[in-house]
């Protein structure tokens, strides 16, 4: 724990769905949802005029449509939040090259290293911080941040939380604390469900609950490690620094089905064709893996992982995708099974000698493997696929749908120009024309194979452009930006 309050934590406000609002005037001031459309998915990220209704960050599809039904469910567009992302990162290590992303929405900056001199005082850290989402605004479109700033990574993210939405909290050395005291423990990194339960079985509530109990009877309910680290953040010691190159530490795919699958052979196929989309990814990042994970939530959310641990990194599709399979082979799909998810970690960048081969087709044998370990998630993790397309080998698999059409997604028309997706079915397509250069715009229906109609990338934000009057929306053919 610093001596100055130096360690600031920005989170831009409810991302998505605020990228989504910018770029469709028509959902300015309305309820969004954004994330997997079907019944079976998952809520990413929710406006605050939908959380308004209880919309939240990962509840299941069809309760976030029964508690707001009026609102728009949107597929996500990585593209556009990632450009969005890039622009606020731009602005954050213009104030200091130490920059800690830790998701596209959300960063720690450490001021002990900023370009220019700080002054660490609440005065002059509420001056820069006004300046700074200043600037995030100009630069994205209007988007809002929330900031915490505390004297380490715990106090400044708690900051932040306590602040929302477009807030600015400022925790000054030696008010930790008194602050996270009466708080929950579970505002605790590294309290999630599990370990939440077991605290909640010795009484401990609170973080002040938590100061009262020893590490020694800590380690008996959660272990020697995660004990002493626990007693740490109860006093609010943490000395982690900002990492300004924080190395992916995992990637993985995973699959929510429209209904629970017991049928092996196609969970089977599903998960092979997983493994070699995480290669994909892991090779186009110029990495290499050691660990192999396969996991399963069940029909009632119970929630499995298996793991291979390889004592020499790959990137072989042939040896991720035999590695997924029969750790796939190793659980028992009695009562179905509502996700799947293929995953790899223990990444670097340099190959070492192989010490696997293969015996055959996508059958590894492998030297040095770690025993698979079965354990029970302690925490949530949201629909991963994102917008990775289905590998034709086995685009016939019903549980990766054509994705053409999916509501809120970019199109273009030869005659009308560029919209969205407004919804689709019984081979039509409703389309809004209109884009975050415009007004709200029209809305016309196309069949589904209309070759005026094709998919299209986000128009990129541009702040120059914005400053300039909007265009009139689509009236007719090619009058829209």
């Amino acid at each position: 724990m610093r001596s100055s309050a130096s360690v600031l934590h920005l989170d831009l406000d409810a991302f998505f769905a605020a990228v989504e609002q910018r770029d469709k005037p028509s959902l300015r001031g309305k309820a969004v949802v954004v994330g997997g459309v079907g019944q079976r998915g998952v809520v990413a990220t929710a406006s605050y005029e939908a959380r308004r209704f209880g919309v939240r960050s990962a509840m299941p599809a069809h309760e976030a449509r029964r508690r707001a039904s009026h609102a728009a469910f949107l597929t996500p567009r990585f593209a556009a939040y990632r450009r969005a992302s890039d622009q606020v990162m731009e602005i954050l290590r213009s104030l200091s090259p130490a920059v800690e992303p830790l998701s596209l929405d959300e960063a720690f900056v450490d001021l002990a290293q900023a370009r220019e001199p700080v002054e660490l005082t609440d005065p002059g850290l509420r001056a820069l911080v006004a300046e700074l989402k200043a600037a995030v605004g100009a630069a994205t479109g209007g988007l809002t941040a929330s900031v915490g700033i505390g004297s380490s990574k715990f106090i400044a993210k708690l900051a932040t939380e306590l602040g929302k939405p477009d807030g600015l909290v400022v925790v000054a050395p030696g008010a930790e604390v008194p602050l996270i005291e009466p708080l929950a423990v579970s505002v605790i990194p590294g309290v999630g469900p599990v370990t939440l339960e077991k605290l909640q079985r010795i009484g401990v509530r609170t973080v002040a609950d938590l100061q009262q109990v020893s590490v020694l009877e800590l380690s008996q309910v959660l272990g020697k490690a995660h004990a002493q680290g626990l007693a740490d953040l109860a006093y609010a010691r943490d000395d982690r620094p900002v990492e300004a190159e924080r190395e992916t530490k995992s990637i993985s795919v995973e699959d929510t089905f429209e209904t629970d699958l017991v049928d092996r052979p196609r969970l089977t196929a599903i998960c092979e064709r997983d493994a070699r989309q995480v290669v994909t990814r892991l090779r186009a990042a110029g990495l290499f893996a050691r660990t192999v994970t396969v996991k399963i939530r069940r029909h009632d959310f119970s929630t499995q992982t298996r793991s291979t641990t390889l004592r020499s990194p790959t990137d072989s599709p042939d040896a991720v995708v035999g590695l997924a399979r029969g750790l796939l082979d190793g659980i028992d799909l009695t009562g179905g099974i509502r996700l799947l998810g293929v995953g790899v970690a223990g990444l670097t960048d340099a190959l070492q000698d192989q010490l696997f081969e293969l015996d055959g087709p996508g059958v590894a044998t492998v030297s040095g493997v770690v025993a698979a370990q079965v354990a029970d998630a302690d925490g949530v993790s949201g629909d991963a696929a994102g917008d990775e397309e289905a590998d034709p080998s086995v685009a016939d698999l019903p549980e990766r749908p054509d994705r053409r059409w999916g509501p809120g997604l970019d199109v273009d028309h030869t005659e009308y120009g560029r919209g969205w997706i407004w919804g689709s079915g019984l081979g039509r397509v409703t389309v809004r024309f209109e884009t975050w250069r415009t007004g709200p715009g029209p809305v016309r229906t196309f069949a589904a194979d209309d070759p005026a109609l094709s998919r299209a990338e986000p128009l990129p934000y541009r702040a120059d452009e914005a400053a300039e009057p909007p265009a009139a929306a689509a009236t007719s053919p090619r009058k829209s930006p």
